[in-house]
């Protein structure tokens, strides 16, 4: 399932450095072909410590995780929408993302120039989503000229779409985000979005220092109903060039005990609306994508296209059961094991047996 999560913000706040550090993490796991795509796009492994357990369990030859795509944008400035700097192809670039990580600079730098010149988090993310809003209120407003000639002719189907554009064009031009999705256009304003504040070790981060400015930004992040994270990306660039035993040792020195980075990656996977279930053996154990909500057979697609057409039944046992009783034979015997047919809707972290 390719889904892809792009990473924006303006000019000078760490994006490229959070896609490096994102991209050359050590949990990229061998065993998967994948890292960068091209010096824009990467696919991340999603860290799931259930892998390594279950792994274990079945004494697995190998493990494969499951995977999220990153998009590195180039930097958004004022005027996007009017074609500043790279206006279109970054507007565009959003367009073909499913959801927005949207960088936010939470750090002081005397040395690292601001693109307004002082560190206003809120005014920044202000910035970026009046951009976003702009560009839908053009496409809006160039989709309801062509269906008003439509809606003229008597077109009963014109009619409801020009209903659905009034709304939404009311929408923007207060300044919100669309209200409803619009099947002809991809509006970025309905993109999920979540915000990751960049802190910078060493510097003055408004998380650490009381600053009001972070208490009022993540009341502000709430009211819009986001997620977020908070990342230190040039560390957890760095650390990627340390062995997994001295990671702990310069978290502690550098004042970073929590990896941000795979924070970000557990909610970009939510946010998109993906969740795991497992497959496990003596050859592999392997997390599979699947959207919340998903059938059996549905799900069973991520495996092979066949298994939604051919599919049978599902054996389906939930994680915690197949852990604590040792393995996928044990749990039969204790009467953990389910026969789930087409209807059955897969929960996170369940470990699956398919029938075709």
């Amino acid at each position: 399932m390719k889904l892809s999560i792009g990473i924006v913000g303006l000019p000078n706040v760490g994006k490229s450095t959070l896609f490096k550090a994102l991209t050359r993490k050590d949990i990229l796991i061998a065993n998967y072909p994948f890292a960068t795509i091209d010096p824009s796009v990467g696919v991340v492994a999603v860290p799931d410590p259930r892998l390594a357990v279950l792994t274990d369990i079945s004494k697995s030859a190998k493990t494969v995780p499951a995977v999220v795509e990153f998009v590195d944008i180039a930097g958004l400035v004022k005027g996007a929408s009017e074609g500043e700097g790279l206006g279109n192809q970054f507007l565009q670039n959003i367009r073909e993302c499913d959801a927005i990580a949207e960088v936010v600079r939470i750090f002081e730098d005397g040395d690292i120039t601001h693109v307004h010149g002082d560190i206003d988090p809120i005014k920044d993310i202000e910035v970026i989503n009046l951009e976003l809003i702009l560009a839908d209120l053009q496409s809006v407003s160039k989709r309801l000229q062509s269906v008003e000639r439509d809606v003229k002719r008597g077109d009963k189907t014109a009619r409801l779409e020009h209903e659905a554009l009034t709304i939404v064009q009311q929408d923007l031009e207060s300044g919100r985000f669309a209200s409803r999705d619009i099947a002809s256009l991809q509006l970025l304003t309905r993109k999920p979005i979540m915000y990751v504040f960049n802190k910078k070790a060493g510097g003055h981060n408004l998380d650490e220092m009381n600053d009001d400015r972070y208490t009022r930004l993540t009341e502000f992040v709430r009211g819009l109903g986001a997620p977020y994270v908070v990342v230190d990306a040039a560390i957890e660039n760095e650390l990627n060039e340390v062995s997994s035993d001295e990671k702990h040792t310069f978290r502690q020195e550098y004042g970073v005990l929590s990896d941000g980075i795979d924070d970000m990656i557990r909610t970009a996977y939510k946010l998109l609306g993906l969740q795991s279930y497992f497959t496990t053996g003596a050859d592999e154990t392997r997390a599979w994508t699947t959207k919340v909500g998903a059938t059996a057979p549905e799900a069973g697609q991520a495996i092979h296209t066949d298994f939604k057409e051919k599919f049978i039944r599902a054996e389906v046992v939930a994680y915690d059961d197949l852990v604590s009783l040792g393995g996928f034979v044990k749990a039969r015997e204790a009467g953990k094991v389910r026969t789930e047919g087409k209807e059955y809707i897969v929960q996170d972290g369940d470990v699956i047996e398919f029938k075709v």
